[in-house]
Parts: structure tokens; C-alpha cells; sequence
């Protein structure tokens, strides 16, 4: 896969939990043209028939992976020159929208209670965060991975920030 592809667009789910919420993303993977999907095999919810129909068609037609070490495989991408980046809301984070997005990149998303595992946190080459302006603190894991990939192709559609 990684060779096929001159600047991938990797998803990677840690840990999501609910099945709605899996096929929302895969719709939203698939929509932004995401080349794959690496989930868990631990710790994660499976591809059921109820995120498949949530994902309509989505998880039938982009390509997931699902692994036994998470954080080995994002050390492998890391050798293959992917960047590895997260979203947190801890310190040391970077907006979103400010952050170069356009070369191969693997985008973390972590469950809907915790967010990115500690381990994953600290393979990501950078963590990013959406600015929110109202009283919440976060968006579900779903609509911010939308929200992430559709930055990814637009930076890739009109060029770096």
C-alpha cells in the first residue's frame, strides 16, 4: 500500500468504542479519499454490520488493517517516512489549521472517553488541536475526524498554510 501511494493519507482510530461512531468515520475516510484505515485489534470496537451500514459503503471501499502492536505500526509507518500526527487537547499542541498537513501523513483519533492512548501520544511526531470557541471542550471523535481529514484535503488541494 505505502508504495502505491506517493503522499498517503492514513487514518488511525485508537480505540473507538462505538459502532456508529467507527462508521461515521470510515464514511468521513472514505469521503476524503483516506488510502487506509489501521484499527486496533484490542481495545476497539469491530467493523460490525452496523458500522459498515453507518459508513455507507465507506468501510467496503477503503482498505483497514487491523493490528495487534498499534504502537509498533506507527513506528513502521514512521520508517517509511510517514509523519505521525495526534489529536489532543494537552499542552504543547498546535492548531490545526496552522500545522502543514500536505505530505504523508497518518492521522491519529482516539476513543470517545479518553482520547489517544499515552503510548500512541508518544509516537506522534506532532499533536494537533481543533480551536473550539464555545463552552465545549471537544467535538465527538466522528465529527472531529471529518473535520481533521477535510483540513488534510484542502491544504493538499491549495498548498501548504
Amino acid at each position: 500500500l505505502l508504495k502505491q501511494t506517493k503522499e498517503p493519507l492514513i487514518l488511525v482510530l485508537d480505540c473507538i468504542q462505538d459502532p456508529h461512531n467507527l462508521g461515521a468515520c470510515l464514511r468521513s475516510a472514505n469521503g476524503a479519499g483516506v488510502d487506509a484505515v489501521i484499527i486496533p485489534k484490542d481495545r476497539s470496537v469491530p467493523v460490525t454490520q452496523t458500522a459498515i451500514s453507518v459508513s455507507c459503503g465507506g468501510a467496503i471501499h477503503t482498505p483497514i488493517f487491523r493490528v495487534t502492536n498499534l504502537a509498533r505500526t506507527l513506528d513502521q509507518l514512521k520508517e517509511h517516512g510517514i509523519c505521525v500526527a495526534g489529536t489532543s487537547d494537552h499542552k504543547g499542541t498546535r492548531n490545526l489549521y496552522e500545522a502543514d498537513l500536505t505530505g504523508p501523513l497518518a492521522l491519529v483519533l482516539g476513543s470517545e472517553a479518553k482520547g489517544i492512548r499515552e503510548l500512541t501520544m508518544k509516537k506522534c511526531d506532532l499533536l494537533l488541536k481543533i480551536p473550539m470557541a464555545g463552552f465545549v471542550e471537544c467535538l465527538n471523535v466522528s465529527v472531529a475526524t471529518g473535520v481533521c481529514l477535510f483540513e488534510v484535503v484542502r491544504q493538499r488541494q491549495v498548498g501548504a498554510c
